[in-house]
Order: structure tokens, then sequence, then C-alpha cells
């Protein structure tokens, strides 16, 4: 059976223009700055006008944890939005935008896919409307003011094997993780080792995601710890003076943007923090926007619930004071067969036995996500090789835990295959059943948080970190920042830090490598295993394949 690509399928989309979409939600046409005609920011005035408006019912999309299989949990945010309008709600979604690294890697663009997508899918996987780069020029301004400093007689003296602000790109490149610059003699400054992390991993992408306005996103970004003094005091960004200039530069990227689905349904999509490596969900201004003009908003937190909705939970729920009224974990059949053993050659293959083995998994996560007093509703997104044996034995699992697992076909059907699952989840959030509340509190030593994270969580017996990392909360703690929470940054692939070991395991141990101090994001970035933050390329990029062809349109992009 043949299968249009979901590029394909975008390119035949019916777009309408962005002033009727944005009339759905009852924005004027004066507070959208279009990008051509499928594409605009919604301005800081309205932002700033419906925060202050009774809030509609906020929905999680989240997903076991990834495997080669896919699960396509974007897919069914989109899928899920377009089903709660298609039954008559007022609904909205907001998604991430794109890092042009996975694009041209390997995991692919963040646009939906099937019958469920956002488009224009070309502009959102590639540029979109500029707003990694305007974060990118905001890090890099930063980093280039450090070292500019110091060129000219380091005022502050800055020690500078203390320097903790490293540069970004957004690009998987393997090769600038680790460097050393200003060589080549006096008038290039002072050699020094340091490196590159993706754009994604960046604390002014967290900021920008976190912040409330452009005051607030100033006050974040001179707050930030660049690196520290001989004597341990630390020096911010305010003290080189950076702030001011990269607000500016942040300006348009604060505003959120406003596209649409392949049935005309509004979509916010704005920010992109990875949820392995940083804390995985939309901007709260985004969130929030939606929430004062729809009665109902789907959003999505990234990977797996171990990190995307253990994040969103205890990081932008708390910051943001979001009260989610039910989650909705993606599944799939062929994941659990992976889960279960089988290689992923085989998974076309009925194999109901190995479906059993690997629901653990999934079970794991319907737990977890339980633990934060929030309902939960399985969303089984169909492949067109599952059995409904397969499809009933997840079923079967998911009831025995006490929840429910809904068939979803909206890659195939769009709305029409998913309307089961909005009336369900719609009828969840409308009984305002959800008890939320974080995992840990404020007042909890930050070692302790590490480790209820990892022991609740991840079901890990003990967290390795050895005296220097411990020594260094401390110190944080002592300087104020004990209150923050943590941001694991850790492999998705698994609840543990191998990527290889799948299921639901128990008795393993949290190596910490690092952590990171983001002061004016407001959490401590706690790096496990062998989890990387400047990504590279597979064997084989996606890159290779993405060019134009003969009719002059673009191919490749996924």
């Amino acid at each position: 059976m043949a299968f249009k690509t979901d590029i394909e399928i975008a390119r035949e989309a019916d777009k309408r223009p962005i002033q009727e979409i944005g009339a759905k939600l009852d924005i004027p046409s004066e507070h959208l700055l279009p990008f051509g005609h499928d594409k605009a920011k919604v301005s800081q005035e309205l932002v700033a006008e419906v925060r202050g408006r009774k809030r509609g019912k906020l929905i999680l999309v989240t997903a076991i944890n990834p495997t080669p299989a896919g699960e396509g949990k974007t897919t069914t945010t989109v899928g899920l939005g377009d089903g709660l309008n298609a039954i008559g709600k007022r609904a909205a979604i907001c998604i991430r935008e794109a890092s042009l690294g996975p694009n041209f890697g390997m995991k692919g663009g963040a646009a939906g896919g099937g019958y469920a997508q956002v488009v224009p899918m070309e502009d959102m996987n590639l540029h979109f409307t500029g707003d990694f780069h305007a974060i990118t020029s905001a890090h890099n301004l930063l980093s280039a003011m450090i070292d500019n400093h110091i060129y000219w007689g380091n005022e502050l003296e800055i020690d500078e094997r203390r320097i903790t602000w490293r540069r970004v790109m957004d690009m998987n490149d393997r090769a600038l993780r680790d460097m050393v610059i200003s060589l080549g003699g006096v008038s290039n400054g002072f050699a020094r080792q340091t490196g590159f992390d993706i754009t994604v991993a960046s604390e002014v992408m967290a900021i920008l995601c976190l912040a409330s306005d452009l005051e607030d996103l100033q006050r974040r970004l001179g707050d930030i710890v660049v690196a520290y003094k001989r004597d341990k005091t630390p020096i911010y960004c305010r003290d080189i003076g950076a702030e001011g200039a990269m607000t500016v530069l942040l300006k348009d990227a604060m505003q959120p943007n406003l596209v649409q689905t392949l049935e005309n349904n509004p979509a916010f999509v704005h920010g992109g923090p990875f949820a392995n490596i940083a804390h995985g969900c939309n901007s709260v201004v985004a969130t929030q926007t939606a929430l004062g003009l729809a009665d109902y908003v789907v959003t999505e937190a990234g990977f797996g619930a171990d990190l995307g909705a253990e994040k969103f939970f205890n990081i932008k729920c708390r910051k943001a004071g979001l009260t989610p009224s039910v989650a909705v974990i993606v599944a799939t059949v062929r994941a659990m067969k992976m889960n279960g053993g089988v290689a992923k050659a085989e998974l076309n293959a009925e194999n109901v036995e190995a479906v059993q083995k690997g629901c653990p998994n999934l079970g794991r996560h319907i737990e977890n996500v339980k633990a934060f007093g929030v309902p939960v509703v399985v969303a089984i997104n169909h492949f067109h090789s599952d059995t409904d044996a397969e499809v009933q034995a997840v079923k079967d699992y998911v009831a025995s835990l006490g929840s429910e697992a809904i068939l979803c076909r909206h890659w195939a059907e769009g709305s029409a295959g998913v309307t089961e699952l909005a009336t369900r989840v719609a009828e969840i959030a409308d009984g305002d059943w959800s008890q939320f509340a974080p995992l840990y509190g404020d007042d909890m030593p930050l070692f302790e948080k590490i480790e209820t994270i990892a022991r609740r969580i991840y079901r890990a017996d003990e967290v390795l970190a050895d005296a220097k990392i411990r020594s260094q909360l401390k110190d944080w703690a002592a300087a104020g920042y004990g209150n923050l929470p943590i941001c694991m940054a850790k492999t998705q692939y698994s609840f543990s830090t191998d990527p290889n070991l799948r299921g639901a395991p128990i008795n393993h141990s949290v190596p910490v490598r690092e952590v990171r101090l983001s002061a004016g994001a407001g959490f401590i970035v706690v790096i496990c295993g062998e989890i990387m933050t400047m990504p590279g390329l597979p064997r084989k990029p996606a890159a290779e394949s993405i060019r134009f062809n003969a009719e002059g349109v673009i191919e490749g992009l996924f």
C-alpha cells in the first residue's frame, strides 16, 4: 500500500489566510503581524490583554519513551486539537518550533504527520519566523561581549578558567563541542577552552520560553551567571551590560507565532527547548495566550513523559501557575513490541505476547503522570500493520491500571479518526478531576530534588555524584538558588541513563556528570550519563535527501 509523504500531504493543503484563522479565536486583524499570508506573530498588546481572562482547559500530550518504530506525539497533539474542533469545541494547539539540527540530522521535523499536521510545513521546519536565529544571535552577542570585556582589561576580574557561558548554533556539529578559541596572537585575545551547544539547549531559549513579557525577559537575561571571579563570586550578564541589547534582538521573537492545521484550526508555535537537554515545552506566553482565547488548549511536552511531562509539571506549570486538566499518553503497538524485544524489521508480524511484554514501559508512564494528580488517557496511535488482538492487548493492560486506552486514526483520517479521544478528553477536562501538584516542594534541598526525580520517575536505586558536584549544589543553595527546580538532561530512550535499556528498568543508578546553574531561566540543569548538549549528525544525515526537485519544490523534509 502506497502512502503519501507528509510533505506531499502538506503541499496539497487548502490553507486559509491567517486573518481567518485568527478570527476563529476572535483575534483582531490589527493584532496579527503577518509573515506572508499563512503565518503571523501575535502582538505583545494582545498577549498582555488576554492574560487576565478566564483560562480554558489545559490538555497535555506526552508519550512513552521514543523508539525507532515512531510514536507520533506531535501528530496526536495536532489530531486531538482538530478532533476537539470537529466535535464543536473552541480549541487551539500549542507546540514547539523545529530545530534545524534534527531536521537535517535524523529526528525530522516538528509539524506532525499524515493528515494531522500544522502548515506551512516547509516553513515551520526551516527558518520559520526567525525566532531561533534571534535566540542564537542574542546568546552569541553575550559570548562576544564577555571575551571583549576581558580583552579590554577585564575590569570585572573575571577568572578566565571559570567562564561558564559557551556559544550556540542551531545545527548538529559534534566538532564544536570542545574547542580552544582566541588563537593567533595578542590581537585576538586570550586563548581559552570553551565550546558550542545547540541553540535549543541555550539558557536564552529557556528564558524566552518562561518569561511573561519583555520586562521579565530583560530581568531574566540580566540574571544569567556567565562566569566567576577568582574568589568564586558570580559575574552576571547585567555586569557585562548585554541584557538590554539582547532583549532588543529578542523583541519580535517574544511574540507567539500563529499558523494553522490542515483542517484550518489555530495553532500557536513558539519556542523550542529539547526535553532531553532542556525543559522541553513551548513558551509560557503562547500557552497563556491560547488559554485566554480558547476553551481547550492542547499542548505537548518533548520525548517521553519521564522527561517532557516531568519538566512540564515541575518547571513550566510551577513557574507559570498552570493547572493541567488531563494528560494524554501516546503509545503505539509497534513501540510496545520493540519494548518487548522485537526487532524493527519484524514489527509488521502479529505478536501479542511481545506487546504484553512491552506494556510495562507504558504502565510506568501512566503511574508517573498520575503521581502528579493528573487524570490519564492513553492514545493508541494506529499503524496499518496493527492487528485487533494487539490493540486489545494494550487496552486490556491500560484498563488493569485503572485508565483507558482509545484507538486513534488521525494520521490517516484527520479529525474523523480521533473524535472518540476528543470526546473523552473533553469530558474529563470538564469534570475538573485534576488534583495537580508538583512532585517536590521548592524548599527541598537540591540534591534531594534530584534523588526524588531519579527514584520516583526513573525508579533508580541511587544517584551517583562526586563531592565536587554535591559541593557545587550546596554553594548554589547558600547563594540563594536552593529553591530552584531541577532540569534533568538524560537520554530520551530509557528511564535509565542507558539508551539501550528499554522497558521499565529498576535497580539502576543515575550518574550525574555535571550541573549547570541557569539562574535567568530559574532552574538547575543536571547532566546525566553520556548525554550531549551539542548533538552530532548520524552516518547518513537527512540533509543528503533534502533538495529542490525538477518542479522547483522542496522534497526530503519529513
